[in-house]
């Protein structure tokens, strides 16, 4: 097979569908029998994922990597950013936490060099194994004020050589100033690297852009590859929160399972519910209005990048209330995480892990304790639920200990997770828990009448599925031919 050049998907901002379209590139290289792998250098995102050998990457790469059937790896996200905070992110480094910093020392000059080494090493480690590389760029091209700190985006360009495809969200509006201003604001260097323009987000009739498209292409000198419309029948899983947005906020009155997951501020690896929002019994819906909560019939603690805070402000805002209220009267609760800490009799922080508070009472619907500590566990995990198989994976920092009640599950290492003390009331620490159809219907099944049908999803296959769907559209809307001949230039 032709060694291909690197590609770029770079945007003009965020959101704009990089990494969708990132991932059905990936699946087309791998149709047409190319070995691919994803890369993004620098990543901000707090869903996140724990690799086989038990590191973390950004959830958007592991992603790529299972649309494209290989193992994930550091190599393909060296450097995750975790915000806890407006100005605050943990950094991991090759998928270890280093510690936090504040913007400012982030992105100082200072220091920089050793940190874009390493993502350098991560995509020479890739490059020798796979071929294409299909590379992610992060948020606007254009941010010319970070150029001399930049580790993802045109510098990581330069260094692997790559073909850069910018992509515009022409739904958000402005796409011509957009797409122009990020081209020209690059240097003659950069902006010759630039191959070609992606228009993505386009509602309508696509033929009402003709002339826009010719427009593009004259002013900004640059081919236009492709105009994507709108996916809505595409469901490939997000790592941006910014996709919350489009979520439901209020329960359901059409006779389904009302899911009720706790909007919270902080609000981590919440693709841990993609699968059971898939279940036609089921309505699921992101809420922190009181009023809501009362109107569900399950109520799901999500993560946290911060339980303390988290944790407090439900306390303040009245959702913690309103959750132990709905649960005496018989409502399902659930904690994941974060959410399982939260559940728990007391959460203590004796080293400020995550900042002042060194302590706070939790909802005291499971009974353990939880002491939160600066080393983080991540690793991928087996265990057996009713008879069956299932998989997820750990993220988190601190030990909880039970008083009472029985483990959720035991794992296949012998070890135990989470804390049970009824079939609606429990809260484990595995990401991807509900990923598990046993899982799933164990915790409807008090919710579902006898005539309701049990049909098992399976959410493995409608992964897949989607992958080869977003293939397709993207062979639909994108010239293929001529990006083939962008990645197989001779120099």
């Amino acid at each position: 097979m032709k060694h291909l050049h690197p590609i770029m998907l770079a945007g003009t901002g965020s959101d704009v569908g990089k990494s969708i379209i990132t991932t059905g590139l990936c699946r087309i290289f791998l149709e047409d029998g190319y070995s691919p792998a994803p890369f993004k250098a620098q990543n901000m995102a707090l869903n996140s994922y724990a690799t086989p050998d038990g590191k973390e990457i950004g959830r958007a790469q592991a992603v790529q990597a299972e649309a494209v059937g290989i193992p994930c790896c550091t190599d393909m996200n060296p450097l995750l950013l975790k915000p806890s905070s407006d100005k605050t992110s943990q950094v991991v480094l090759n998928g270890k936490p280093i510690g936090n910093r504040n913007a400012y020392e982030y992105f100082r000059v200072e220091g920089r060099e050793e940190l874009r080494r390493e993502v350098h090493k991560a995509f020479d480690r890739l490059a020798a194994c796979y071929n294409p590389i299909v590379m992610e760029g992060a948020g606007s091209i254009a941010e010319i004020n970070i150029r001399a700190t930049d580790l993802v985006n045109m510098s990581m360009a330069r260094y692997a050589n790559a073909d850069v495809i910018l992509v515009a969200d022409i739904d958000r509006g402005g796409v011509f100033a957009s797409v122009y201003g990020s081209i020209m604001l690059q240097d003659e260097s950069d902006r010759k690297r630039i191959k070609g323009i992606i228009v993505n987000k386009f509602r309508g009739d696509m033929r009402l852009f003709d002339s826009g498209r010719k427009l593009m292409e004259q002013i900004c000198n640059v081919p236009v590859l492709g105009v994507v419309p709108y996916l809505n029948d595409i469901h490939i899983e997000e790592e941006d929160s910014v996709s919350l947005d489009k979520k439901h906020r209020e329960a359901s009155c059409d006779n389904k399972i009302n899911i009720a997951v706790v909007l919270l501020r902080h609000i981590s690896n919440f693709t841990d519910f993609d699968a059971i929002e898939k279940d036609p019994r089921v309505h699921l819906f992101y809420t922190n209005n009181v009023a809501e909560i009362a109107h569900a019939d399950i109520i799901i603690i999500p993560g946290s990048k911060s339980t303390i805070a988290d944790l407090y402000e439900l306390k303040t805002n009245g959702v913690a209330d309103a959750v132990i209220r709905a649960h005496r009267r018989g409502c399902s609760v659930v904690g994941i995480c974060g959410g399982f800490q939260m559940m728990g009799l007391e959460v203590h922080d004796p080293d400020g892990v995550e900042g002042d508070m060194r302590s706070i009472a939790g909802l005291g619907l499971l009974p353990v304790v939880t002491d939160l500590t600066g080393q983080k566990v991540t690793r991928q995990v087996e265990f057996c639920y009713d008879g069956s198989l299932c998989q997820g994976y750990e993220i988190h920092m601190g030990q909880t200990s039970l008083h009472g009640g029985e483990p959720f599950v035991r794992l296949a290492d012998g070890t135990s997770d989470g804390c049970r003390v009824s079939v609606g009331c429990w809260g484990s620490y595995i990401h991807g828990v509900l990923d598990n159809p046993a899982v799933i219907s164990s915790l409807l099944s008090p919710h579902v009448s006898c005539g309701d049908s049990q049909r098992t999803f399976d959410y493995s296959e409608y992964k897949q599925s989607q992958y080869s769907a977003l293939a397709r559209e993207l062979r639909t809307y994108i010239d293929i031919d001529a990006l083939y001949k962008i990645m197989g230039r001779d120099d």
